[in-house]
């Protein structure tokens, strides 16, 4: 590579780096930016392959939702342990911490193959079996960035963040499919080259652990000085307890369940479930760019209940459709929408607080929507299991419904702070 062209690709490296920080934001936010897309394409190619994986061990169809259930009640507990923590132990190490934890996690799901210690894993570790981020990474990701940027800075920056962990998804999606090539092209069976997948896991938590090392200190607001929640209990509880209708109703189709759901109504392939959820991530990234600035125009609010609406009443259309395309549209639809709530909900919680209270806020939010969602994909997998495939489909839809419309009523008042 010649001089000019090094430095084109600096310039667009440059370039790339400034549309993802919103002007007014800090430049550690890179290093965050950096883990979460590693982490989304790791989640994107799990949540594809757990439950081939599962039953290529020989577990069956509850087993799948039993697995999902105990890596959502593990996220709840370690984001116990983060809100319980943050104001005793630096963030930085706590980052630390949570790197070497995925490590292990691949390490171990990797290795084992009874349902047992597979099940210990899940609940110990960092495995995330939806289309959302609920890993011991979330709160602590979330409180860094708050003290990035204020105003409508922050909502752009959460943004971009969704933005990064839908789009490394998506890709991440594609790549479930290379146990299926590694079967059909190599000596490699299908079942160790699925666990060779858990193995890449491992490493991108080694190299999560080398960039949040170096992390530079938080400020003072929050190294060390995270307080409990104070004047902002009432409000947090509020928010926490509808946020846990709105993650139970999630869970019934976490996207290793709506994968399964798919491959089991329709025989959908693992390749072709992989290029699914390729489409509907970008889709999930695309809506992100639109989300900042239709949050500066309506409110944070409006954005996160009028586009979740019209995404429930998709997802429950595709429960009744009988043809794959048809369904495959509503779910693609149904993705365009249904995650534009999702950095208007972070930074409305985030400006509804103090700066002391963030991480504990983050956390204390997020708790219950891993506790409530935990409890969903077992009862999923379950009704999946007896042959009552929409069920799922529709009580999400209905319950997500009844979330938004009570959300609006409940906090239609409320205007955050910038």
């Amino acid at each position: 590579m010649n001089a000019r062209d090094a430095g084109s690709a600096a310039s667009l490296r440059d370039r790339l780096w400034h549309w993802l920080l919103p002007a007014g934001a800090d430049s550690t936010a890179r290093v965050l930016l950096i883990g979460r897309g590693l982490r989304g394409f790791c989640d994107g190619y799990i949540a594809v392959l757990l439950p081939a994986y599962l039953l290529a061990l020989g577990l069956g169809k509850f087993d799948v939702g039993l697995a999902s259930t105990a890596t959502l009640i593990g996220s709840a507990v370690a984001t116990i342990a983060v809100g319980a923590l943050a104001h005793r132990f630096a963030v930085r190490q706590m980052f630390v911490f949570a790197a070497a934890l995925m490590t292990a996690t691949g390490l171990a799901f990797g290795a084992v193959s009874s349902l047992w210690p597979l099940l210990i894993v899940a609940f110990v570790g960092t495995l995330n079996p939806s289309s959302g981020d609920v890993s011991l990474f979330l709160p602590l990701e979330q409180s860094r960035l708050a003290e990035s940027a204020a105003g409508n800075a922050r909502t752009a920056l959460f943004a971009r963040y969704s933005l990064v962990g839908a789009v490394s998804a998506a890709v991440g999606s594609l790549a479930a499919g290379v146990p299926e090539w590694l079967a059909d092209h190599t000596r490699i069976s299908g079942l160790f080259a699925m666990r060779l997948m858990f193995f890449w896991y491992a490493i991108a938590g080694a190299v999560i652990w080398f960039l949040y090392r170096g992390l530079p200190r938080a400020s003072p607001h929050t190294e060390r000085h995270a307080a409990p929640l104070g004047q902002s209990r009432r409000i947090v509880t509020r928010l926490a307890l509808l946020f846990s209708v709105d993650a139970f109703a999630g869970g019934l189709v976490v996207n290793s369940l709506l994968s399964l759901w798919l491959m089991q109504r329709f025989g959908l392939s693992l390749g072709a479930a992989g290029q699914f959820f390729f489409c509907a991530g970008l889709l999930s990234a695309a809506s992100q760019l639109a989300a900042a600035p239709l949050a500066g125009k309506i409110g944070l609010l409006n954005t996160m209940v009028f586009t979740h609406i019209p995404a429930s009443l998709c997802l429950i259309a595709a429960a009744f459709t009988a043809s794959l395309p048809a369904t495959l549209t509503l779910l693609l639809i149904r993705s365009a929408l249904s995650q534009m709530d999702v950095s208007a909900r972070t930074a409305y919680v985030m400006a509804v607080v103090t700066p002391a209270e963030r991480p504990a806020a983050a956390s204390f939010t997020s708790v219950p929507r891993s506790l409530a969602a935990s409890l969903a994909p077992s009862l999923a997998g379950g009704l999946i299991g007896m042959g009552w495939l929409g069920v799922p489909l529709v009580a999400c839809g209905a319950l997500k419904i009844a979330y938004d419309l009570s959300l609006l009523f409940a906090f239609r008042h409320v205007k955050p702070d910038p």
